[in-house]
């Protein structure tokens, strides 16, 4: 029962603050558990509600009735759906961003607004709201594009500069003060996370999970970039190698920025 995650642990439930995630290895593990699950709800006059990511939707019958089934659901403010990807919600964050920009239009544009302060507008109103969970998302070139869109768009407006202005975007930058990407800022994210799990001790949960490869074999056909993909083009880009993370400090201030040579003084990695 559940999914085996090391030879001495197997993962069969996720608990959360007001939701429950049950995982199995095959279709009758997935009844018994829920069928399990769903006699304690009702006790509390809670519902059930059954999503299945990555394949065609399986019904679930539990004496006599189906349990109820939906394509997605939101959790803390993210939406889960059953794709399986993050595209969705990356491209509903940067939906809410533009919506924050519209309707802070008059204040970006304003000539009795400083730079610096504009630039803190952005970052608590607008950057904030884009980048909600982004240490999970995989970037794609297309998200890529589409994040620097937005984050050009917020501080092309906020320089009181018009594309039809013809400035650059490196003298925009310049201009007030935002050299660093947001993508650049999303990869800083995920290598502390990153980080963060790698100094944890083996026996503890996200360790297992990050280090943990599915048992089914893969489809034939070109495998798509994945999350640890996305982070060891990043460790790439910084110089970056296995076992630096230890080192807590220097860790983070080599993410910061892409000229690491001669940050680590030590030479022994794990």
């Amino acid at each position: 029962m559940g999914i085996s995650i090391s030879e001495d642990f197997c993962l069969y439930t996720l608990q959360f603050v007001e939701d429950q995630v049950i995982c199995a290895g095959d279709k009758d593990d997935l009844e018994y558990m829920t069928r399990k699950l769903k006699e304690e709800y009702q006790v509390w006059g809670l519902e059930t509600k059954y999503l299945c990511i990555g394949s065609d939707q399986t019904a679930i019958k539990l004496d006599n009735e189906y349990v109820q089934t939906c394509s997605e659901y939101e959790y803390l403010g993210v939406t889960f759906d059953k794709s399986g990807k993050d595209g969705n919600e990356i491209s509903s964050r940067i939906v809410k961003a533009r919506n924050a920009i519209k309707c802070l239009n008059n204040i970006l544009w304003s000539n009795e607004i400083g730079k610096d302060r504009k630039l803190r507008i952005y970052d608590a109103i607008i950057k904030s709201n884009l980048l909600f969970w982004a240490e999970t998302w995989r970037l794609t070139e297309n998200n890529k594009r589409k994040l620097l869109a937005v984050e050009m768009d917020a501080i092309r407006r906020s320089a009181r500069t018009s594309k039809l202005d013809g400035v650059r975007k490196e003298t925009i930058r310049d201009k007030m003060g935002r050299q660093k990407t947001i993508v650049e800022e999303i990869e800083s994210a995920q290598l502390k996370w990153y980080g963060h799990v790698r100094r944890m001790d083996n026996t503890r949960l996200p360790q297992k999970v990050l280090n943990w490869l599915p048992q089914k074999r893969r489809k034939r056909e070109r495998p798509r970039t994945n999350w640890m993909d996305g982070v060891k083009k990043a460790m790439s880009s910084r110089d970056l190698r296995d076992g630096h993370w230890n080192e807590r400090n220097q860790w983070r201030l080599a993410i910061a920025s892409h000229n690491v040579e001669g940050r680590f003084k030590s030479d022994t990695y794990i």
